[in-house]
Parts: structure tokens; C-alpha cells; sequence
């Protein structure tokens, strides 16, 4: 739909790669089992893992950059520890390598995007509308992807519920409130990506100021404030 309506190109391929893996914590070695949120920031690469369920297993997700070897619109694949452990090579610290070596079944993703929208043509066009990744993809670098669609959903539901005016009308309404939000958490993204997968001495000086700075250049508020 987004393409045959509001846009003229396909998904751009990023060039990312997320091997992802949802484990039982019981069938971890008692060193890898963790109730902390991880995040491994590397040269090209970046790992995060996450306790769900309670608890009870364990989230993990690595991006590298890298070709797909097969079709980019196969979007789920199976595949093996060893894909990943080549792909991160010898680079990584221990720990990680224990991680990913313990987990032996992954699925991988080629991630695919589109550019931040520029306007709210993109986001509604006479009386359809769309919301979530079908009007604005994002890379996963602020994991705000459901978010977006969350916030798109209660806006939606805000404007239709609300006074009867034409629905071309009520749903311009929608996507004014809504593009320009969303293309700052879609910019946001890519820049995150850029400094989590730093090399050189953007890399070093990423290090340096978060060492510095710690929660308070984490800390989002136009996002997160509300």
C-alpha cells in the first residue's frame, strides 16, 4: 500500500543485519544468565540482551553490518551461532563470545528502511492513512518502532472518535500531529546507529562522553518526556 499510494520507492536496504535469539535462562551456563539489560557497543556491530517472560529467558539481539547472502526479501531466516561468530570475528570481549557461542538457534533479519518523511502526504492521503512501519519504518537504534505505532494508533483513534468532519479532513488532522514526530525518532535512529557502531575516534570520543555524561546522554526527553 505505501508505495502505490504515498510513495514512488521501494525499502531501502540498510545494510544491517540482526541475528536475534530468545533463550530459556535455565538452559544458559549460570555465568550467562543475567536479569540486567546489556548492551555491547563494537566497531560495525552492537549486541543488546534483556531478561522477558519474568525473568525466565533471555532476549538477544546483535547487529552487524554486512551483505545477506540469499534473497533480502526472504526476511526470515534460519541460521547458526557460527554466522554470527564469523561475522563478529575475534574482535569481541569473552563474555559475548560465551553468549553467542551457548545459543545455538538464531533468526536473521536483513533490516530495511525508508529516508525520515518529509511531510504529512506520507503519513495520510485523502481518506487513507497509515500508521507504524507501513508509513515510517525505522532502524531499531532507539527501539521505538512499536512505539511509534502505539502513539499512532491512540492518535488515530483520538481524531476518528472526535467531531464528525469529513474524514479526509479528520484524517489530515492525524497525520499533522503525527509526521513530525515521527521523523525525528526515524533521524534519531540512523544517527544512533552511526554512534554505536563507531570506528576511530568517533568511537573513542562515544567511549569517552559516555563515561563522562553516563544516564544524562542517554536520557531523551523530547521522547520519552511525553
Amino acid at each position: 500500500v505505501c508505495p502505490q499510494l504515498l510513495r514512488d520507492a521501494s525499502p531501502r536496504v540498510t545494510g544491517h543485519l540482526a541475528y536475534r535469539a530468545l533463550i530459556a535462562q535455565a538452559d544458559l551456563p549460570v555465568a550467562l544468565r543475567s536479569q540486567q539489560v546489556t548492551v555491547w557497543l563494537g566497531a560495525k556491530q552492537h549486541v543488546v540482551q534483556y531478561p522477558v517472560r519474568g525473568g525466565a529467558w533471555l532476549n538477544v539481539v546483535a547487529i552487524v553490518e554486512g551483505a545477506l547472502k540469499g534473497d533480502v526479501q526472504d526476511w526470515d531466516h534460519a541460521t547458526h551461532a557460527r554466522d554470527l561468530q564469523t561475522a563478529m570475528g575475534s574482535r569481541t570481549c569473552s563474555p559475548l563470545q560465551d553468549l553467542v557461542a551457548a545459543i545455538q538457534t538464531w533468526r536473521l533479519w536483513a533490516l530495511c528502511d525508508r529516508p525520515p518523511m518529509t511531510g504529512a502526504h506520507e503519513q495520510a492521503l485523502g481518506r487513507v492513512a497509515l500508521l507504524g512501519d507501513a508509513a515510517h519504518p525505522m532502524r531499531p537504534y532507539m527501539a521505538q518502532g512499536a512505539g511509534m505505532a502505539i502513539e499512532d494508533a491512540a492518535c488515530l483513534h483520538a481524531v476518528l472518535s472526535g467531531p464528525q468532519l469529513p474524514m479526509e479532513q479528520r484524517l489530515t488532522h492525524y497525520a499533522n500531529q503525527r509526521w513530525e514526530r515521527n521523523a525525528r525518532v526515524q533521524a534519531r535512529s540512523i544517527r544512533n546507529g552511526d554512534i554505536f557502531h563507531a570506528t576511530g575516534l568517533e568511537r573513542w570520543g562515544r567511549d569517552m562522553s559516555m563515561r563522562l555524561l553516563g544516564e544524562r546522554l542517554l536520557d531523551v526527553p523530547w521522547l520519552y518526556g511525553g
